[in-house]
């Protein structure tokens, strides 16, 4: 919900409610995504959904303040989500199968 109320201010302009949404859907985020630590499958995806969450608001306020000049922080929290999903599916995902089917 909250993800959908800062997105709704983005694309009706509303600077300074989508600036205020910032916060509480990435501490959202945060919290969710530390409430799954113990499952490092929801744990890593929730990491990446919060880099998520930054690339929105970094690449929103670069729209609403900067003439979209933070397009390219955005693109680097982005990649960063996309390459802890990478890491994930690469390095962790195949030893958990193995383990599963033994």
């Amino acid at each position: 919900v909250l993800w959908l109320l800062k997105d709704i201010c983005w694309v009706m302009i509303w600077k300074t409610g989508g600036m205020i949404m910032i916060v509480p859907t990435l501490l959202m985020a945060i919290y969710i995504a530390y409430s799954s630590r113990k499952k490092i499958h929801d744990l890593f995806h929730n990491i990446a959904v919060c880099l998520w969450i930054c690339a929105n608001g970094t690449w929103m306020t670069g729209e609403f303040f900067f003439a979209d000049g933070f397009r390219n922080y955005a693109v680097a929290f982005f990649l960063l989500g996309l390459g802890i999903l990478t890491f994930y599916y690469i390095f962790l995902f195949p030893k958990r199968r193995t383990h599963s089917v033994s």
